[in-house]
């Protein structure tokens, strides 16, 4: 089963990015070319035919959205921290548990109407997340569905993510 191949593959790595935090370390499943394929292609079955583009957020999510983007023949827009991508932009404030953020999405490259996915590598609070949908929504996109290799549940942020769109897939959930 993929979710237990994933748990295997997951690393946990105590303290980071600081005290109290157990911080799920996706990367070891870049270590392995033929999960990383069955990541893509369950993250992208489940999007199939339901969205035009695909968001992703820095950077984790670039490891595996733009493969998402690749494999299901739609473009591909990053979602950047603020001051990281060239040209106009526009932007999104935000609270995060530990003071705030500002992320941004190029001005004119998500088309009014198109249906978009956003993927993260995990969803904890919600908050950047809820941040892209917001930036989606001021470019005139649709969030079609978020989709996240891992859900820590116990923080409740998909209940952030209900009012945007109610598609959530997640391959893990702890």
């Amino acid at each position: 089963m993929l979710e237990e191949k994933i748990k295997k593959a997951i690393r946990d790595v105590e303290d980071f990015p600081k005290p109290g935090i157990l911080f799920k370390d996706i990367t070891p499943i870049l270590l392995d070319p033929v999960l990383m394929g069955e990541v893509v292609d369950a993250l992208a079955e489940s999007a199939k035919g339901k969205v035009d583009v695909v968001c992703a957020v820095e950077s984790r999510g670039f490891f595996f959205g733009t493969l998402i983007a690749q494999r299901l023949g739609v473009p591909f827009i990053p979602i950047r921290k603020e001051g990281k991508l060239p040209g106009n932009t526009i932007a999104y404030n935000y609270d995060l548990e530990y003071g705030s953020a500002t992320i941004e999405l190029h001005k004119g490259h998500l088309k009014a109407g198109q249906r978009v996915l956003i993927h993260d590598d995990l969803i904890a609070t919600g908050g950047t997340v809820a941040a892209a949908a917001e930036l989606v929504l001021r470019e005139g996109g649709k969030v079609a569905a978020f989709s996240f290799l891992v859900n820590l549940t116990f923080l409740n942020g998909t209940e952030k993510l209900d009012k945007y769109n109610a598609e959530i897939i997640s391959l893990v959930n702890y």
